[in-house]
């Protein structure tokens, strides 16, 4: 990203932090860096618990994997942090000269105690229940790649033990098309799960390319 794009977004950064208070968590996610370390500046770092050069969440690895040359911003949706603080947050892509998302600005406000006060109101002043979406939750990108293992073992339905070729072609496959191999050295906890050689995972994934292409 270029540096004089980097120092507006810090400032910007800096700006709405200070508007909203330490409860307001503002980061800077830089795509031409890995996933792993995609964190490049980050204020009120305490509210999700990361900082700079940490990995990526779920929300870039999601634009990693899109290809949308022209994702829309993702605003006002709620997120929960692995320690259970509930975030009112927005996600803006940032785009280069050429158009192309370099960059991504998220919000995330703490609303946790705002939530305790709400819902004390409600019991209060309300005539009949209401329900809430549970929140997503952010993920470090080395904790999805766990998640996606399991849940590729959950899509063939048998463990890994029992598993015959098929099964883990397929598996595989799903990992591929979730982005489990921009995590660093994923391929090597990869193979070692299912008890396979790097070698033999990479023809598992070019049998998945030669699917496509035909």
């Amino acid at each position: 990203m270029e540096n004089g794009k980097m120092e507006l977004l810090k400032q910007v950064a800096d700006g709405i932090a200070g508007q909203f208070g330490s409860s307001c968590e503002v980061v800077i996610h830089d795509l031409s860096q890995h996933p792993d370390h995609s964190i490049v500046y980050i204020v009120n770092g305490h509210v999700s618990g990361r900082k700079v050069g940490d990995g990526a969440s779920g929300v870039v690895m999601e634009q990693l994997r899109s290809n949308d040359p022209a994702p829309k911003d993702h605003l006002c949706y709620l997120m929960k942090t692995p320690d259970g603080k509930i975030l009112k947050s927005s996600t803006v892509y940032i785009r280069n000269s050429r158009g192309k998302v370099s960059a991504i600005l998220a919000i995330n406000y703490d609303i946790s105690k705002l939530m305790i006060v709400e819902s004390a109101l409600n019991e209060l002043i309300s005539t009949r229940e209401s329900t809430q979406a549970e929140p997503e939750k952010i993920v470090n990108i080395n904790d999805m790649l766990e998640d996606l293992i399991q849940q590729s073992v959950a899509l063939i339905g048998k463990p890994v033990a029992l598993m015959n070729k098929d099964d883990k072609v397929k598996a595989i496959r799903f990992l591929n098309q979730n982005g489990a191999f921009l995590v660093t050295k994923s391929g090597d906890k990869i193979a070692k799960y299912f008890g396979i050689s790097k070698y033999t995972l990479y023809s598992y994934i070019d049998t998945k390319q030669e699917g496509k292409a035909t």
